[in-house]
């Protein structure tokens, strides 16, 4: 049975997600936005993620009881065939560096690896043409999207780099919930659209479930509620 997409193809149709899209980390956040591109019809996605399923990723990412001990992109890349009959494609590996084309998610679970990424694979290389970023702790979710060679973007997003121990919106990147990391996982692929579509995309969103607020930015430009 072929996949019909008609229900959604005045808001984005499939010849404009025609695009490169490479995801590093398939975690609480890449795990939900995965299966949220695929399920809109983004045929070129790449998964990047060295682990493998533990207990503690059952609750709040899509991997179940038979997943342990499978190599997360393994299992993801089953689970997204099975509901939307494409299978992505993967590497249990982390992102290698260099330059990937088109747009590149960043969804990884340290801000240490986030500033790897953004120096080996990302900043002022012209084939990356977003970079989004999202990062999760408790009920706050938060996403960054920026041109990575547009100055003032580079600017921006660097100044939201900072180290581990160091306090940000996001008050722990150990600590989540199933519902939230569904919900940011539903924004990245909402950004993805944006930009398929050539709506505005770059900015910030900022999310809190536990207080239902949503804030908008967009770069050097202040807060909307």
């Amino acid at each position: 049975m072929t996949t019909d997409y008609w229900r959604q193809d005045e808001l984005v149709r499939q010849d404009q997600l025609d695009v490169p899209i490479t995801l590093a980390g398939a975690g609480g956040i890449g795990s939900p936005a995965a299966l949220a591109l695929a399920k809109l019809g983004c045929r070129r996605l790449t998964v990047f993620d060295p682990d493998l399923v533990e207990p503690h990723n059952v609750p709040n990412q899509l991997y179940g009881p038979a997943d342990l001990g499978r190599p997360k992109v393994e299992a993801l890349a089953e689970l997204i065939e099975r509901l939307t009959g494409h299978r992505p494609e993967s590497a249990a590996a982390v992102l290698p560096p260099g330059a990937h084309q088109g747009v590149l998610i960043v969804a990884v679970d340290s801000m240490a690896a986030r500033s790897g990424i953004w120096q080996a694979s990302a900043r002022y290389q012209p084939a990356v043409q977003l970079l989004i970023d999202a990062r999760m702790g408790g009920e706050v979710g938060r996403l960054l999207a920026i041109s990575p060679t547009d100055p003032d973007d580079v600017a921006f997003y660097e100044s939201t780099l900072h180290d581990d121990a160091d306090a940000d919106p996001e008050p722990c990147f150990d600590q989540s919930v199933g519902y939230a990391t569904l919900v940011l996982g539903g924004l990245v692929a909402a950004a993805v659209k944006r930009f398929a579509t050539g709506e505005p995309t770059r900015g910030e969103t900022v999310i809190d479930l536990a207080t239902l607020t949503l804030l908008t930015r967009t770069i050097g430009g202040t807060f909307d509620g």
